[in-house]
């Protein structure tokens, strides 16, 4: 499988400040609320082909934020991430299919200690020099998980039927990654 355009056998490392990990999860049934992390590291090597690709990636879950300090704050605790106990969740690729601009990448997500296999639906979005020299490659991904698969368990019932937190959960990622020198 050859490497898109542009991208180049190396060790790439993901540049947190270009780049969102979020979620979005249907609250009451009735509207989406949004969460992101801010602290997150990932390193793609890049071989001759994507074949010989390799990305491991972490993320640490006290890095959470939503814009409402008492929904992170019980999101943080133990009934959620429980970021005392599981200060991080990670993902390792084990796969990747496609050409062109899209991509399937499966990999294992570790959340809570509990590790399930996903696949992300990539978008390669180009490679581009900076202003600066640094050589950069872009992608947009996505994945739906059961956060009960991952021991994210709690929820409340609703006067009306139904429950306060849906179990599908989207996760988006928009990651720039830096070719090492």
């Amino acid at each position: 499988m050859t490497l898109p355009s542009g991208l180049t056998p190396g060790i790439w490392l993901l540049d947190m400040s270009h780049s969102e990990i979020g979620f979005t999860v249907r609250h009451a049934g009735i509207s989406k609320v949004r969460g992101r992390f801010t602290d997150a590291s990932a390193e793609a090597r890049v071989g001759g082909s994507l074949a010989d690709a390799s990305l491991h990636a972490t993320v640490k879950t006290a890095s959470f934020e939503s814009g409402d300090a008492n929904r992170d704050a019980h999101v943080k605790g133990p009934d959620f991430f429980d970021v005392e106990e599981f200060p991080e969740m990670t993902f390792r690729a084990t796969g990747v299919e496609g050409d062109g601009e899209d991509y399937t990448l499966t990999g294992d997500l570790t959340i809570r200690g509990i590790s399930k296999p996903v696949e992300l639906e990539v978008e390669f979005t180009g490679v581009a020099v900076d202003p600066f020299g640094a050589t950069r490659a872009g992608f947009s991904a996505e994945c739906e998980i059961s956060r009960k698969e991952f021991g994210l368990t709690w929820n409340a019932a609703l006067e009306a039927g139904g429950l306060l937190v849906s179990d599908k959960v989207k996760i988006n990622v928009e990651a720039a990654l830096v070719k090492q020198a």
